[in-house]
């Protein structure tokens, strides 16, 4: 099966956009060749513009505190796994605390380094960080690859805050969530919105082997996917054919 995710408003997107750059430069940093390590850098300077607003930091602890309060009851609940609850409670309140107490933007670390801006400022020009353009960065992408890893690290863990944040909020909306099963007849399928509370993210699921992808749209009075076709005749158009897939709405 393939996961497709569609956030419904801003603030979710943000989130999985900023979850989706920290998985890409902690594996690119991870590496050892010198074009990995300047993707990792790459993604860690679209983490820094995904980041810049002022209120991200905010909005998460907010979030955070809003979990917490609705989690704590939950001790008084002999069906739930006490461990993992309490687990998850001290996991959120460390997240918060260590957020809280970080000085300053998310991402400042690396807007005050002059040498990275001048990178940054490069890579907008396509060719733009060739050797001849920037011969300080050709050196340091020929330096050994673990001098090169500690630096990643270094310029990666200022962001493990916000990062612990972002992977709790999502998981939570992840798992807070009920899946029903769906047929999308001839590529089409259309769901009016009853529920009083709107979903903040949806998840499908559909056969690996479907050569058709799902095309989202939504507001709060109605659902509307349309599967279109990736290969053959059907390629870019409406995938002419029943299709079943598995739909869950989450909301945090």
């Amino acid at each position: 099966m393939i996961r497709y995710e569609h956030p419904l408003n801003e603030r979710i997107r943000t989130l999985m956009r900023l979850e989706d750059l920290f998985a890409r430069a902690r594996f690119f940093a991870a590496q050892e060749a010198a074009p990995d390590h300047h993707a990792a850098l790459l993604s860690l300077f679209e983490i820094t513009d995904v980041a810049a607003r002022a209120d991200l930091k905010a909005d998460l602890v907010q979030e955070l505190e809003r979990q917490k309060a609705a989690l704590a009851p939950l001790r008084a609940n002999q069906a739930i796994d006490q461990a993992a609850l309490e687990s998850l409670l001290a996991e959120t309140d460390a997240a918060a605390t260590q957020l809280l107490a970080q000085q300053g933007k998310v991402g400042a670390h690396l807007r005050d380094n002059e040498w990275l801006m001048a990178i940054k400022q490069r890579t907008a020009i396509p060719g733009g960080v060739s050797e001849f353009d920037l011969p300080a960065y050709h050196y340091w992408l020929n330096r050994a690859p673990d001098e090169r890893r500690r630096d990643l690290a270094a310029w990666i863990e200022p962001f493990a805050p916000i990062a612990a944040c972002i992977s709790i909020v999502l998981r939570l909306l992840r798992e807070n969530g009920r899946s029903s099963r769906h047929v999308a007849h001839h590529g089409v399928f259309q769901l009016m919105l009853t529920t009083t509370k709107v979903a903040q993210l949806l998840r499908l699921m559909l056969p690996r082997e479907l050569p058709c992808v799902p095309e989202i749209s939504a507001n709060k009075y109605a659902l509307n996917i349309r599967f279109i076709g990736v290969s053959g005749m059907d390629r870019g158009a409406v995938y002419d054919h029943d299709v079943e897939f598995e739909l869950m709405f989450c909301n945090l």
